[in-house]
């Protein structure tokens, strides 16, 4: 299924002083995002985030920590349970299940009903906003329609929504939205009350951005 094996807490924990060593700065927000599913491996990740949040440890605000998920149910619930106030953050690049389908292999297990349910059970257990991750894909995603299904998806929910420009992985054939396009469904989702960003691009000409960290790798292991 793609993945090799977990890092353990301590691994995690040891790439935030490395980055602390190596910048001379301390490390006050952290995503967990983009190299893997962090529910997966959720025990490893519950205790990384009991080590960076003690005043023992890097003591860093549970306010100031993201745990992105494309979609585990029953660990959305399982989280939600231990109402921590981080932020959840879903992976959802789509508004229907037919879409998704194309798109995520996790869409055959969990329903986008199924996982909007677990997201109100966090939002009722936690009382914290929750983020949607939208990349947006030429001709695939990002049409009006599509905006208009969105809308009705989170109608009523206290939630933000990143708009991610995709970016280019050689496995798929995606291609980036137009600019236009991507900014006339912004504009759908915020005249309908929707709170929306267009995320900034950060790392794609090292091909460190969300969804080719992995790239060279797995060349190499070919």
């Amino acid at each position: 299924n793609g993945c090799v094996r977990n890092l353990e807490p301590s691994e995690m924990l040891d790439q935030i002083y490395r980055i602390q060593s190596l910048t001379g700065e301390r490390v006050s927000n952290i995503v967990i995002m983009g190299s893997g599913e962090p529910m997966d491996n959720y025990d490893n990740v519950v205790k990384f985030l009991g080590l960076i949040n003690s005043d023992k440890g890097l003591n860093i605000s549970q306010r100031n920590i993201t745990v992105s998920t494309c979609g585990l149910v029953p660990r959305i619930k399982q989280l939600a349970e231990l109402k921590l106030q981080i932020t959840l953050a879903i992976s959802l690049h789509a508004p229907n299940d037919e879409l998704r389908k194309t798109m995520m292999p996790i869409a055959y297990t969990y329903s986008i009903e199924q996982i909007m349910d677990a997201c109100r059970y966090y939002l009722s257990q936690t009382a914290r906003r929750i983020s949607f991750e939208y990349s947006l894909v030429k001709g695939v995603n990002d049409s009006p329609e599509c905006a208009r299904q969105l809308i009705k998806l989170v109608h009523g929910m206290n939630c933000h929504i990143n708009l991610i420009p995709v970016n280019p992985i050689k496995e798929r054939d995606y291609e980036q939205s137009e600019k236009n396009s991507i900014h006339n469904f912004k504009e759908i989702l915020e005249k309908a009350g929707v709170n929306v960003t267009i995320r900034r691009e950060m790392g794609r000409d090292i091909d460190g951005a969300c969804g080719q960290l992995r790239q060279n790798h797995i060349e190499g292991m070919l």
